[in-house]
């Protein structure tokens, strides 16, 4: 299945129905600026909202209450040490929530990690998982998936850390798909679907950066 052109998605973004989710799917949905999504007992639905959340690094805004548990050393932090662990987690955190991220689409981003795409941050306090990030890495673009929490202050700290990470490897585009709130207070901004789609046709100018990660700071 290809995909439509996107500015033929409804207004609530859906852009198509069915497919699967093997690598190669994923890899040219996320390139064209669109996303999976979709609950259990429903067909595979692929979005291309507009508008569009995003985070350019230079826009990040930390609160003060979060420096000061970043400043106090309270959580260590690695990157694609336990991705398995951090998307599980992020399936049970949307679960209690109302929301799901269905077994197929587990299976489908472990496969997309193993080929060198998809990526997590973890946070940890005294060696347990504290929470998570995960996303997919193509060129100079992050696309945020979801995160989790089990410790209070955990997943912000880790947004905060996963984003200066790619400021200093030279990215220069976060998607964060869909709007909220919690993503609006660290400096993410509504762009237009046009706009989108032009930083991210410019981000992927950039070859994409294969394999594992690890902090370099």
């Amino acid at each position: 299945m290809d995909f439509p052109p996107v500015d033929h998605a409804l207004n609530n973004g859906l852009l198509a129905v069915g497919g699967d989710l093997s690598p190669p799917r994923l890899i040219n949905a996320y390139r064209r600026g669109i996303f999976p999504w979709y609950g259990p007992g429903d067909p595979i639905l692929w979005w291309s909202p507009d508008p569009r959340l995003v985070l350019l690094p230079e826009w990040l805004h930390v609160p003060r209450s979060l420096r000061r548990v970043l400043n106090q050393k309270r959580f260590a932090f690695s990157l694609d040490r336990d991705f398995e662990a951090v998307i599980r987690g992020c399936a049970e955190a949307r679960r209690d929530d109302g929301t799901w991220l269905v077994p197929d689409m587990v299976a489908a981003y472990i496969k997309l990690h193993q080929a060198g795409y998809a990526h997590s941050l973890e946070v940890w306090q005294q060696g347990r998982l504290a929470g998570g990030i995960y996303g997919v890495a193509m060129g100079r673009c992050f696309f945020g998936e979801s995160m989790f929490t089990r410790i209070p202050e955990a997943s912000k700290a880790g947004l905060v850390m996963l984003v200066r990470w790619l400021a200093r490897q030279d990215f220069e585009l976060i998607d964060c798909q869909v709007t909220t709130e919690h993503l609006l207070r660290f400096g993410a901004r509504e762009i237009r679907r046009g706009e989108f789609l032009a930083r991210l046709a410019h981000a992927l100018r950039t070859p994409d950066r294969m394999g594992r990660w690890a902090f370099q700071f």
